[in-house]
């Protein structure tokens, strides 16, 4: 097998295919990190200030524009961080779900354009298996086996957000088990979208319980995937998320269907909706 010029091109290309919508370049050496002209760093979000205003500006404007009502302070920045980390983990998951390799991406390596969908990034050092071709790259860590790998996926998802938390944290007014918790839904429900479409969202379930089962902190709640029965007998397929969006602060009668708030009868007649459109 010959060597990849990169431990991330071939994952991030798969995903170029399947979700075009999203551009990530990866940076060299030479190449100066981009923080104007619409770009921010993750280091400048994590740190907070004038930086984290002016991207939760862009949330503020949205919900005014979208709902025609401002959205309290602390819904503008659990819209602002959801968007941001479910597209900041997918740095990570997708390559692990890919080609079973786990790059680094401290907040000082990742920048963003949220106006234009882009990210920049500079990889670092990154786990792999033994066995696959890029364990020969510069700053390839060789790990025993699958459950490792699982760890190495854990700790560089929760390198990336929490200093982000630290600055978003307070603004939502959450803490602690609500902002892991809020992680958990973000790498599953990110690589759960993406595998769907791959092809391969069984397998993404399958790998997202082992990588989530609830037992591993920082994180808190599981992947919890389940299904429920239709009126007919038809199967569900659902999760019970850890967290809520807030969405229902804006719009009290529309739960989303694995929204933490909602019975299972009120999740039925969602996912029915879904399935019929």
């Amino acid at each position: 097998m010959s060597l990849p010029s990169s431990p991330v091109a071939e994952s991030f290309a798969r995903l170029a295919e399947v979700y075009p919508w999203l551009t990530i370049t990866e940076l060299t050496g030479a190449d100066p990190t981009p923080e104007d002209g619409g770009w921010v760093t993750a280091a400048a979000l994590a740190d907070g200030g004038t930086a984290l205003d002016t991207f939760l500006a862009w949330d503020d404007a949205q919900i005014r524009r979208d709902y025609g009502e401002p959205g309290r302070p602390d819904v503008v920045a659990s819209f602002g961080l959801h968007r941001y980390a479910w597209t900041a983990c997918l740095l990570i998951t997708v390559p692990w779900f890919t080609h079973r390799r786990v790059p680094r991406f401290p907040v000082t390596h990742v920048s963003y354009d949220r106006d234009r969908d882009r990210m920049a990034v500079r990889p670092s050092d990154f786990a792999c298996l033994p066995g696959d071709p890029a364990a020969a790259l510069p700053g390839a860590r060789v790990v025993a086996d699958e459950e490792a790998l699982r760890g190495a996926v854990r700790e560089a998802v929760a390198e990336h957000l929490e200093p982000v938390f630290g600055s978003f944290g307070p603004r939502m007014r959450r803490r602690g088990r609500a902002l892991w918790g809020m992680a958990t839904d973000e790498v599953v429900e990110g690589l759960s979208y993406i595998a769907d479409l791959l092809g391969e969202k069984e397998r993404a379930t399958r790998e997202l319980e082992l990588l989530l089962p609830g037992t591993f902190k920082p994180y808190a709640g599981s992947a919890a995937f389940r299904t429920l029965t239709g009126p007919g007998g038809e199967p569900l397929p659902t999760r019970d998320r850890v967290t809520c969006c807030m969405h229902y602060t804006l719009r009290p009668d529309d739960l989303c269907a694995t929204c933490p708030r909602a019975c299972d009868a009120e999740r039925v007649v969602k996912l029915m909706a879904q399935a019929a459109g």
